[in-house]
């Protein structure tokens, strides 16, 4: 496990604004409760609350990533086919757990991520 620190900042902060994801027209996520989980140079990303993600749309993959500093990723597919355009750390490492359970999406994989205030 590694720390975030001045060489890997990890900076996560409420969302101003309502976030809505997304999918051929269906919407897939829709919160006021979002979190954004800026990381060192890669874009930022929307953590959103379960309760507000239809997970019935989501299915679980066998696929997982491991990051040394927010720990083990679990991956959804969309049930529409798109195969891990979704992921979750369930058990988050502490300098994180804020993100336990939320759900992020790959902008790429969506249709849209719109931010409206």
């Amino acid at each position: 496990m590694k720390l975030p620190g001045p060489e890997h900042p990890i900076d996560i902060a409420p969302t101003q604004g309502r976030v809505v994801v997304k999918r051929q027209g269906v919407v897939i996520a829709d919160t006021a409760r979002a979190l954004t989980l800026k990381e060192a140079s890669y874009s930022p990303v929307q953590y959103i609350p379960r309760a507000d993600v239809r997970m019935e749309l989501l299915a679980r993959s066998s696929h997982s990533t491991h990051c040394p500093y927010k720990g083990d990723a679990a991956y959804y597919n969309l049930k529409d086919g798109d195969e891990n355009a979704v992921w979750s750390y369930e058990a988050p490492y502490p300098a994180v757990e804020v993100i336990r359970g939320h759900i992020a999406f790959y902008p790429n994989k969506v249709d849209s991520i719109d931010i409206a205030p």
